[in-house]
């Protein structure tokens, strides 16, 4: 890994899974990166809600989760673990506040051991993951150069999509140049 991949963080970006990925884990999802430093990667799959409700497994932020207020499976590591992501609209200058910490913009963690009623008047939007994924030092680096995946910018809306099954075409569609045409892309080239 060369010094100025190290230096750039990728954190807040999204990765966009390819055609050609077949990891059926991966298959036409949409990542948004939390973490990316020389200790790896960690981002949750935004696109893949579960038909749990927020309440039932966690029923003190129920009422806080935007719709759909299921649980979304963030990736296949540590399906047992729940992540909160919120936007919070306005500014923070410090960029966090007690129980959220900035990934980027807009978009942050939430602490799920907080108080909810003492963070609720602050988030725009809750999602809730069960799981993540993870990536070694330079793993996800080797991915992007082997064409896995697709790097783009990420919007606040992302984390919140209330169509969640279509964030892969909707995504894409808002790229420019060739990339906004792999949205046309048919879900089974063979019937093409």
């Amino acid at each position: 890994m060369s010094a100025m991949t190290e230096a750039v963080s990728l954190a807040g970006r999204l990765l966009v899974a390819t055609p050609a990925l077949t990891d059926p884990n991966f298959d036409r999802a949409v990542v948004l990166l939390i973490d990316h430093d020389a200790e790896g990667t960690l981002g949750v799959v935004l696109n893949r809600p579960t038909g749990v409700e927020v309440g039932a497994v966690l029923e003190s932020w129920g009422a806080f989760a935007g719709a759909p207020a299921v649980v979304f499976q963030g990736g296949p590591v540590a399906l047992d673990s729940a992540l909160g992501l919120a936007v919070v609209p306005g500014e923070w200058p410090s960029g966090e506040f007690l129980g959220w910490r900035r990934v980027h913009g807009a978009i942050g963690l939430v602490d799920l051991e907080a108080p909810p009623e003492l963070l609720a008047p602050e988030l725009g939007s809750l999602r809730i993951f069960a799981g993540y994924a993870g990536w070694a030092p330079g793993q996800l680096e080797d991915e992007l150069l082997e064409g896995t995946w697709y790097l783009v910018e990420s919007e606040p809306g992302d984390v919140s999509s209330p169509d969640p099954e279509r964030l892969w075409r909707s995504v894409l569609r808002r790229q420019r140049g060739e990339l906004a045409l792999v949205a046309t892309y048919p879900d089974d080239p063979s019937l093409n």
